[in-house]
């Protein structure tokens, strides 16, 4: 991911949250255009990678439209807001990859990274910060109370 080349820090963050625990939650189109938001694992390697179930909605819309955001596990923030991991946000498109070694019956993808986002508390626990890369625009941070 490029992001790790830019800006390793953010990627070791959004990195951190998404290993937090095991669900993720996968935002894909539906045919009308509507959203539909998914269970989904992932694995975080040189590559962003998931599977899905053969003829599952989920693969439909992939297949359709490979525009995907997926959202970090939700961990409730602790008492101390500045000890909270904050959430993490990727979005891009599915790219097709093969089957790998000892991998269930199903379709499997990288994501093509096209937005990585952290939301989380400044170390005051204060303020709410926002930072986010975009590939060809680099990282833009946001702090609001």
């Amino acid at each position: 991911m490029d992001v790790r080349r830019e800006v390793p820090q953010l990627a070791a963050v959004v990195e951190e949250v998404f290993a937090a625990g095991t669900n993720k939650t996968l935002a894909t189109t539906r045919a009308d255009g509507s959203p539909r938001i998914s269970g989904t694992e992932l694995e975080v390697g040189d590559d962003v990678t998931l599977g899905m179930m053969p003829a599952s909605r989920k693969l439909r819309d992939v297949e359709r439209d490979p525009r995907v955001a997926i959202h970090s596990p939700t961990i409730e923030p602790p008492k101390d807001l500045a000890q909270w991991v904050g959430d993490a946000k990727l979005a891009g498109r599915l790219v097709p990859i093969p089957q790998p070694a000892g991998g269930l019956p199903g379709a499997y993808f990288a994501l093509d990274v096209t937005e990585v986002v952290h939301t989380g508390m400044d170390a005051t626990g204060t303020r709410l910060v926002v930072t986010a890369w975009h590939p060809g625009r680099g990282i833009t941070r946001v702090e609001r109370e």
